[in-house]
């Protein structure tokens, strides 16, 4: 029996069971509608639940890649448990109350960051369903590209779909099972014709595709950001426009605030590894404060914390620096797990601080696979007021407008240094890999004049910015 005698015997059995209704409804998206249908009733069908899971497994899955099946609550469950057992794809359910108690979680199931689940729905008009399902699976750090469903009803849910990076297939549209129905005399040319007509005059709302972070200028991912610190780095570098971050790798106090001093005026943020200071002291701290507060910008201890949470946390706030008492913003690794976040989120709550988790680092061979990257941006989703943002290298990364790429490792001119450091140019780090704000060090710092070259610096970056949110790349 071929596909399309599979698909008219279905059509007719969700007819005699009522699963299709004609006469005068509201769909889920406030559309009034001649037709109706109401997939519940097939739990009482083992019959017609088999037909619909083989032929969805048939004719829409058979040739996808996917690591998990996750079904949009609720009438699609039962679909997708049976996919599960005939795929042998795992599982995972998505709670449409996240839990108050126990893990807290809305995602049910074993999975990874970076693994690709397939969407199961019944019916799509607007589409907004399976994007709140979709939503929540790309938070955990998954990959949703792809929704099978029984009925497309031809309303705009397509489209919807395919403006935030999710292609459907269907079983059905409107039209093709109308037209079954008609041919079997189960419905009437009269009311075919109606629901044609409907089809064509009835379209669901047009739902916002997700925002291309790259396109947003840096004062509307503002009012986008949960983190303070990364809601006042963005106005910092709208304000001043400036999207340059020098590293101060210098090891005396007088050379580090002489050179802010020089170069204040054209950074949005200044890099510190404070623990390569020589001669470091609390006067340090005061007069860099009154530098960053006299310039307006921020201050990023690169500390990298990678420890269990107790010891970041005396890291943090005890010993000779006391990152925490001066610092805006810190950076960590993910490799220890969240108790680093914890620890940090800790001390933030009495004033506004913020983390730049590590998702790559632009050094020659080292050890961070896609995999990690992906954990670590799944990470990061559980603490909104506290990440700042990520240091990366790739734009795809993560999506979240209201979150700031921070990518070191550029020079004027690609290079590489003795030390496996590898360096990108502006063009290249903006346009083509997403970042945000850029880190320059060696460039500026060991110039012959950086107050000159940090100009040369600033402008080239900014440049480049203003190129990429006209959305004019080529």
């Amino acid at each position: 029996m071929g596909h399309d005698t599979k698909l008219e015997e279905l059509a007719i059995k969700l007819f005699s069971i009522d699963a299709v209704k004609m006469g005068e409804f509201t769909t889920k998206s406030g559309i009034k509608t001649p037709v109706y249908f109401d997939l519940r009733v097939i739990v009482s069908y083992p019959e017609v639940m088999e037909m619909i899971s083989n032929l969805l497994q048939e004719y829409a899955i058979k040739d996808c890649a996917y690591d998990h099946v996750c079904g949009v609550p609720y009438t699609a469950l039962p679909i997708a448990t049976l996919l599960s057992v005939i795929t042998k794809k795992s599982m995972l359910m998505r709670r449409k109350e996240t839990k108050s108690y126990g893990t807290k979680k809305s995602i049910e199931g074993h999975y990874k960051a970076g693994q690709t689940c397939l969407i199961i729905e019944d019916v799509v008009t607007s589409g907004s369903s399976v994007l709140e399902t979709v939503k929540d699976l790309r938070k955990e750090g998954l990959k949703v590209n792809k929704a099978v469903i029984i009925l497309d009803r031809e309303q705009g849910g397509s489209a919807n779909l395919l403006n935030n990076d999710v292609e459907i297939t269907s079983l059905f549209t409107m039209t093709s099972l109308i037209e079954i129905l008609y041919k079997n005399r189960k419905i009437t040319e009269e009311m075919m014709l109606k629901v044609k007509a409907y089809i064509k005059e009835t379209q669901a709302v047009v739902l916002e595709p997700s925002v291309d972070r790259l396109l947003l200028p840096y004062e509307k991912r503002a009012e986008l950001a949960t983190n303070q610190i990364a809601k006042q780095l963005f106005n910092i570098m709208a304000t001043k426009k400036t999207n340059l971050c020098l590293s101060v790798d210098l090891t005396s106090v007088t050379s580090i605030l002489d050179l802010l001093e020089k170069v204040g005026e054209h950074i949005c943020m200044v890099k510190t590894h404070v623990d390569i200071i020589e001669d470091f002291n609390k006067d340090f701290v005061t007069q860099l404060k009154q530098i960053a507060d006299r310039f307006n910008f921020l201050i990023l201890e690169d500390r990298k914390y990678a420890d269990i949470g107790h010891t970041v946390s005396m890291q943090y706030m005890k010993g000779v620096y006391k990152v925490g008492e001066w610092a805006d913003c810190v950076t960590a690794h993910s490799l220890p797990g969240d108790g680093v976040l914890k620890a940090l989120n800790g001390h933030m709550n009495s004033v506004s601080r913020g983390v730049f988790l590590l998702a790559e680092m632009s050094s020659e061979g080292n050890l961070i696979s896609p995999e990690y990257k992906d954990a670590t941006v799944a990470m990061a989703v559980k603490y909104p007021d506290l990440i700042t943002g990520f240091v990366c290298q790739n734009k795809d990364t993560f999506k979240d407008p209201g979150l700031i790429q921070l990518t070191p490792g550029v020079q004027l001119e690609s290079s590489k240094d003795s030390l496996g450091q590898v360096y990108n140019t502006p063009e290249k780090v903006i346009l083509e890999n997403g970042a945000d704000v850029i880190v320059v060090g060696r460039g500026i710092v060991a110039a012959k004049s950086p107050e000159t070259q940090v100009v040369i610096y600033k402008d080239a970056l900014w440049k480049c910015y203003t190129k990429r949110v006209s959305g004019k790349l080529e």
